[in-house]
């Protein structure tokens, strides 16, 4: 019914519309984009009637935006960085050439924090990505600048990335449907920095969307070969899968307590559950998740199983470069004469404290392996547990830094290699996204995308910022 173009057009004159308020695209393609929408209209005048158009390119014409962290030919790829800003991508990582190879249009790329490492959106190179919903508030990070886009309806589908939450807590914050698939399915390649060593078990790239039922078809491009891990072509029966629910992580002494707005919306997806399907969620207390920041700590910085030692985050400062010191550049920040957020200045600072108790980390890293084990035992072939996304709705802008833990809700997942679907809930009573993480053992990604398409049936799912 409309033209491909048209589409493309109506997407750029959005991004136009809301972009200087939110600044989550940091560089545009529109020309090139608005060159390959012709390219679409031409290929559908030109072919009605092959019918095999949709299984070749699944995602003819669809509009796209990137994490500015993967390589997007022709675009900057920084991550923030302000002593690369001017690499220029030079070819495409994995999952963009094979989103384009479907059909995709990429519109440009958006906004992350420095290096991917922390939950708000804000770097030296473009300044600070703000909530569609209250432009007071955060985005969350990495993927922080797709969050936004997302949610200010700029994009149809987000590339992002995750190795602590980094999908998941964007598509909280923002009111948007965020998956992070089993470790190992979707390929990393072609992003700055990728994982090292052990770190290559725990980040996952994967898709952010408005609307549940595109995380599939858009899961099965990324995935490419690998998709045949997952069980995506099972009919799920919503009535058999067992359901448990964790209210918070126990009481971890490093994270804020659970916002009574959250816990209030995880309780009417227990009663709705209930009522509508007839099955019985069951509560459960695992009581090693008190310890997730901790786990997720201790397993990031160990040895992979060849012995060799994570990367360190000083050195991926320097980008090839001399490495940072950190006690050096807070001096600089407190004057104004760093190139560094204080996040990541932060960050530097603590990792040298991590080595210091080498057998207090060995007890962590062989509790995440138990904890893997009692999560694989507790969901089995047919399991979702409910767990918060985030401590708090949104925060305001720096506030993270007062409470920097509270992404541990979001990253102990990672180290346990499980799929989560962030799913959203609506808006609680100061307009701000609610939701909740759906949670399966591994490869079991069809069961969390189910639940996804059915709570946002019940729940309304996105809903338009009215602000914007």
């Amino acid at each position: 019914q409309v033209t491909c173009i048209e589409v493309v057009e109506a997407y750029v004159e959005r991004i136009k519309e809301v972009n200087p308020l939110i600044n989550a695209v940091v560089k545009d393609r529109f020309e090139e984009a608005l060159q390959e929408a012709q390219q679409v209209d031409k290929l559908l005048s030109e072919g009605p009637g092959d019918d095999n158009l949709e299984e070749k390119f699944p995602l003819l014409g669809v509009p796209v935006t990137v994490k500015e962290a993967f390589s997007l030919y022709g675009m900057p790829n920084t991550s923030g960085l302000v002593n690369r800003r001017n690499v220029i991508a030079t070819s495409d990582a994995t999952v963009v050439s094979r989103l384009k190879q479907a059909g995709a249009i990429p519109l440009g790329v958006t906004n992350c924090s420095e290096l991917c490492m922390w939950y708000e959106s804000s770097n030296r190179v473009y300044g600070r990505t703000n909530n569609p919903y209250d432009l007071q508030r955060i985005v969350g990070g990495s993927s922080g600048g797709e969050g936004s886009v997302l949610a200010a309806a700029c994009s149809v589908i987000g590339v992002g990335s995750d190795i602590g939450g980094s999908i998941r807590m964007p598509a909280f914050f923002n009111g948007v449907f965020g998956h992070k698939p089993t470790t190992g399915v979707v390929p990393n390649d072609g992003q700055f920095p990728n994982a090292h060593g052990v770190r290559t078990s725990y980040l996952c790239t994967g898709p952010m969307c408005r609307y549940a039922e595109d995380l599939e078809p858009v899961l099965r491009v990324m995935a490419g070969p690998g998709v045949s891990k997952l069980k995506l072509n099972e009919k799920v029966s919503l009535e058999k899968i067992k359901f448990h629910c964790m209210d918070h992580d126990g009481g971890s002494i490093f994270v804020s307590p659970v916002d009574k707005e959250i816990l209030q919306a995880q309780k009417k997806v227990v009663e709705h559950l209930e009522s509508d399907l007839g099955v019985r969620v069951q509560r459960v207390a695992i009581h090693k998740m008190k310890y997730s920041f901790q786990i997720w700590s201790a397993m990031m910085s160990s040895k992979d199983s060849e012995g060799q030692e994570a990367q360190r985050f000083t050195d991926l400062l320097g980008d090839h470069g001399k490495p940072v010191w950190p006690l050096w550049e807070l001096m600089k920040w407190l004057v104004g004469m760093s190139s560094h957020t204080l996040p990541a200045i932060a960050l530097g600072l603590t990792e040298k404290f991590v080595n210091l108790n080498l057998s207090g980390k060995a007890k962590l890293v062989s509790m995440g392996k138990s904890l893997q084990e009692e999560m694989e035992a507790l969901l089995g072939p047919d399991g979702v547990l409910l767990y918060p996304s985030h401590p708090t709705i949104a925060p305001k802008h720096h506030s993270p830094i007062c409470m920097p833990f509270n992404f541990a809700y979001t990253a102990i997942f990672n180290v346990l290699g499980l799929p989560v679907t962030q799913c959203p809930l609506g808006l609680g009573s100061e307009g701000l996204p609610l939701g909740i993480q759906l949670v399966a053992a591994a490869y079991n990604d069809h069961l969390t995308l189910a639940v996804a398409r059915y709570l946002e049936k019940a729940f309304g799912g996105w809903v338009l910022p009215g602000k914007v």
